[in-house]
């Protein structure tokens, strides 16, 4: 039996993953991850890393960040308490949606996830205080692989359903995408 639906999103190889929760009088059980079922969707690789973040203050944008090849990464992203605004952003070179955007509402009521694939870009709003997100990844943390775009660059266009709270510094030092991609390219 699934316990796993995979929706397709407008942006090729981008998921949303519906959990099936099941419960009784004790509580409930959720699937967070199944590599049978996620291999269909395009994991293909083991899970190297898990990650849990707390986000503590609603409105918090945090983001926009990936990882570039050979230590490019999958994410599977769900969240565990209150709720958020998930964006993924395709950077995929020729890419027919390349800097286009998706965004979904992540929250541990609704049971859904964002299944993220290599050349994608990752950030969130929180939309609830005490956000926590559970993220598991393809590939390690790599600190010379890092990068990220600035989560308000107006040549994105993101919408995100709240004002701005607060980003990190890193965050608010991030490249726009015209200076981002003109460096890669120099």
């Amino acid at each position: 039996m699934s316990r796993l639906s995979v929706i397709d999103t407008p942006l090729g190889g981008l998921k949303e993953i519906v959990r099936q929760s099941l419960g009784d009088a004790r509580g409930s059980l959720s699937r967070l991850f199944c590599e049978a079922e996620l291999h269909a969707a395009g994991w293909r690789e083991p899970i190297a890393q898990i990650n849990h973040t707390m986000t503590m203050k609603t409105g918090t944008v945090r983001g926009l960040h990936y990882q570039n090849a050979p230590h490019a990464e999958m994410k599977l992203v769900s969240c565990l308490h209150g709720e958020v605004w998930d964006v993924a952003v395709d950077l995929r070179p020729g890419s027919a949606t390349f800097l286009n955007w998706y965004g979904a509402l992540l929250s541990v009521d609704n049971g859904r996830a964002l299944l993220i694939p290599e050349g994608f870009a990752h950030g969130f709003q929180a939309l609830s205080d005490r956000v926590e997100l559970l993220y598991c990844h393809s590939s390690p943390y790599v600190p010379e692989s890092e990068a990220g775009l600035d989560a308000l660059d107006e040549r994105l266009a993101i919408v995100w359903p709240l004002p701005v709270a607060f980003r990190s510094e890193r965050d608010i030092g991030l490249p726009a995408v015209n200076m981002h991609f003109r460096e890669a390219r120099a």
